[in-house]
């Protein structure tokens, strides 16, 4: 979280030694009083500099004009460098995500290693630019004629990235949009700028040029100033659904990609291995405490399999450790802030004043929110039509797969959906009735690599990320056609 330091916070750690606070016009620029804190116990963890809209603006400009030539052999090499970059201070962007994050030292090396894919699988995709050519013979009209396209950068892309992947979705931003052509200005959020600086330090010394990325750092302010800007080609945001409507309004006429997350179902059927789903379920529900656009947030159980599933799913959530994110042995870290664990808490309570019951968690201490488990949570509730990015699953029992199926669509913005059985038949059908952009058999919706397509449908998002797909998305074509 940036803001002014607290006199109640604790003793300020050792900031990262970065050459800035933030990337603009090719320079670096003085970290400033912005301060970085640590959701977990307040403490300071390092400044970012103050970003102003004219400083968006100039660094807007600076990426508009670049005109030297960047082939795309460079950019891979560049990437590639990067990828190794990244592998040699694995160790520092583990604890600096967990530092000014909400992972915990075990999740954070998870998303270094990540994005050291994330940016290698970037300077391998240069395929995906290949054009075609036209066949102008298929009409009278193209008699004579012959042509082809290329695929052409967009021109200057804006990305704007979340607090709770800080180096592996500002990877999966910058990398393909570098690896398109592109220049990228990036606004990291304002909770987790520091890694997203470490991040550009690291591409600039593996060969980025400095006219291709810039990174500007700040609230609502710097990124209305930013995605309003004419000259943006595109927006690539992650986040929520109220931001991205803001971000409409503001952008004027620009591509716009967008992942917005989304309340995830899970479906366990009466022949699923129910050891197996309990695990899933506590590991996909929990982890990052929640803070994750793939968590499962609703599990629709089959009657003859939901007592049993429910009571192991309890017990295994029950044992999660909640604390300090560097001990090694910690399970689920701290909320972004204690004003989200306020909100969750009280979602939470205005649920169970409703009738839905808790069987395990539903407390809060500051910033942390223990896991929870919910059932009987009345119809039309938030945690059964919103994304409540937090530590909370709601387990309801199904007689028939036509109920599951119209109770797991009812929210329309599921990225992704969860089923566990054991018959192919049950499997492809629930697969082929379930609106989300990926269907997972017997795994959660908490699953993807990075080399797939990733998105979903309705609110929960506008095109597809995924580092070939954010290429393609990130490109265009143009045609060149010769006359006779």
């Amino acid at each position: 979280m940036t803001s002014t330091v607290s006199p109640h916070a604790a003793e300020q750690r050792r900031a990262p030694a970065l050459p800035g606070g933030a990337f603009v016009e090719g320079r670096w620029v003085p970290a400033g009083d912005e301060a970085v804190l640590d959701p977990e116990d307040g403490a300071v963890v390092g400044y970012a500099a103050r970003t102003s809209p004219a400083d968006v603006a100039r660094a807007i400009g600076h990426l508009s004009n670049a005109r030297a030539e960047w082939p795309v052999r460079e950019r891979q090499a560049a990437l590639r460098r990067a990828a190794a970059g990244v592998a040699e201070r694995r160790d520092e962007f583990a604890a600096l995500i967990a530092a000014e994050g909400i992972k915990t030292v075990t999740e954070a090396r998870g998303e270094v290693d990540r994005c050291i894919e994330t940016l290698t699988l970037s300077a391998t995709v240069a395929d995906a630019l290949i054009g075609e050519t036209i066949p102008f013979d298929s009409s009278p009209r193209g008699a004579g004629k012959i042509g082809w396209y290329t695929r052409e950068p967009l021109g200057v892309v804006g990305a704007i990235t979340p607090f709770n992947d800080p180096l592996n979705l500002v990877a999966h931003k910058v990398g393909p949009a570098l690896l398109a052509g592109n220049g990228v200005i990036l606004k990291p959020s304002e909770h987790t700028p520091l890694t997203a600086l470490t991040l550009t330090e690291v591409l600039l010394s593996a060969g980025v040029p400095a006219d291709r990325i810039a990174v500007v750092c700040g609230d609502y302010e710097v990124g209305n100033a930013l995605v309003s800007d004419s000259r943006l080609a595109a927006v690539s945001f992650t986040g929520g659904p109220h931001t991205a409507e803001a971000i409409t309004r503001s952008a004027g006429i620009k591509k716009l990609l967008m992942e917005l997350g989304g309340n995830n179902p899970t479906i366990v059927c009466e022949d699923a291995d129910v050891d197996r789903a309990v695990s899933a379920v506590v590991d996909g529900a929990f982890g990052a405490a929640g803070q994750n656009c793939l968590s499962v947030q609703r599990v629709y159980v089959h009657s003859r399999v939901h007592d049993t599933f429910l009571r192991r799913v309890v017990a295994g959530t029950g044992a999660l450790k909640v604390g300090a994110k560097t001990a090694p042995d910690t399970d689920i870290g701290p909320m972004i802030s204690e004003a989200a664990a306020r909100r969750v808490e009280g979602q939470v309570e205005y649920a169970v004043r409703q009738g839905a019951t808790v069987w395990t968690g539903a407390v809060r201490r500051g910033s942390f929110y223990e896991p929870t488990v919910l059932t009987d949570v009345p119809t039309g509730s938030t945690l059964l039509t919103k994304e409540i990015f937090g530590p909370v699953v709601v387990v309801e029992p199904f007689e028939s797969y036509a109920d599951a199926v119209t109770n797991a669509n009812s929210t329309g913005d599921a990225l992704h959906a969860g089923v566990f059985t054991e018959s192919v038949h049950t499997a492809k059908r629930l697969s082929g009735e379930l609106r989300a952009g990926c269907v997972l058999v017997n795994e959660t919706s908490d699953f993807r690599i990075d080399a797939m397509p990733f998105g979903g449908f309705g609110t929960s998002g506008i095109g597809r990320e995924g580092v070939r797909f954010a290429v393609r998305e990130l490109s265009a074509p143009r045609s060149v056609i010769l006359a006779g």
